[in-house]
């Protein structure tokens, strides 16, 4: 009886090293950002809900701790807080409910702002977890400030709030400076700089003030005040005054003060025609001068008596026989 002939032996595959897999995984989670399934649970989303009530098909949320997943109940934006020259970290969640693949680019409204991707690809129903930092620069002045992180992907733009307190003593210091008048009349027009000597935000309330020879000729909160005065900020600024007298000379005050009770204050003088600062200067000699005179001659008067008190008295009897009736 024939022998069969052997059955060709079916190729093995090709074995893979252990260290070219290690390798390949390693370099395939270098690539993602961290991605997990994501739960049934819904994640906050300032966005609105489609016309049927359904949730939206992505969301983006600072990621709650312990590595779980977000929910309604967590935090909806970022606060930090920190020194000057102290880098802080967390991590924002973009969740993915769709059944397809999902792009976002992700952008912070500050340079403070670092993240770890620019733009992250979620695959369906999977959430992915991106870390960013936020450098305090050395010497920033303490207080509070605002930015915002941007996720926007399938039409959609989703911005995250971000509060940062920097820490350290406040300090506020504020200063008017160079208080003057330009143009007479209705031209009359007031400048004046302000400026932030601390280290914190203010919002000033300035006030003008002006006092003639003659009483008070301007009262009133200046209209160019502004809403924020930055650490450092300095704001040159104009008020027009159309009612300036023209026949006057005026001391014009400019205060500004804060809620928390800083404030400061500068003076600047005001004579709307040239001649009127000689003129008074020259009245107001010309009365010293008299009374200057009047003093020598009543000292001389009050001498000349003391002197002489005979004469003194003869001199009065004679002048009331002169001043008597002839009949008398």
């Amino acid at each position: 009886m024939p022998l069969m002939p052997p059955m060709p032996r079916r190729p093995s595959p090709p074995t893979v090293p252990k260290t070219s897999r290690a390798r390949a995984a390693a370099l395939l989670c270098a690539a993602s950002v961290l991605a997990v399934p994501t739960p049934t649970t819904p994640a906050p989303d300032p966005a609105p809900r489609g016309p049927a009530g359904s949730p939206p098909s992505w969301t983006a949320a600072p990621a709650p701790g312990g590595g779980r997943a977000p929910t309604a109940e967590d935090r909806s934006s970022f606060y930090l807080e920190g020194a000057p020259g102290s880098v802080l970290e967390d991590k924002l969640t973009v969740v993915n409910r769709g059944d397809r693949r999902l792009t976002v680019e992700l952008s912070g409204s500050t340079p403070w702002i670092s993240l770890a991707a620019r733009r992250v690809t979620v695959p369906p129903r999977t959430r992915a977890d991106v870390p960013l930092t936020v450098t305090v620069p050395a010497g920033t002045a303490p207080g509070d400030r605002s930015a915002v992180v941007t996720a926007s992907g399938d039409g959609r733009r989703v911005p995250v709030p971000m509060a940062v307190r920097v820490a350290g003593t406040a300090l506020a210091a504020l200063s008017v400076e160079h208080v003057r008048v330009s143009g007479t009349g209705r031209d009359a027009v007031i400048h004046y700089a302000l400026v932030n000597r601390g280290n914190t935000t203010l919002t000033p309330r300035l006030t003008i003030r002006a006092e003639g020879l003659f009483g008070q000729v301007l009262r009133r909160e200046a209209a160019g005040a502004p809403t924020a005065l930055a650490p450092g900020e300095r704001v040159r600024l104009a008020e027009r005054w159309p009612e300036a007298p023209r026949l006057d000379r005026v001391r014009v005050r400019v205060t500004a003060t804060t809620p928390d009770g800083t404030g400061a204050a500068a003076y600047g003088s005001y004579t709307p025609l040239p001649w009127l600062r000689p003129a008074f200067a020259g009245a107001a000699g010309l009365v010293a001068a008299t009374g200057v005179v009047r003093g020598v001659r009543r000292r001389r008067a009050a001498r000349s008596r003391a002197a002489d008190p005979e004469s003194s008295c003869a001199a009065d009897s004679e002048g009331s026989r002169a001043a008597a009736p002839e009949g008398s």
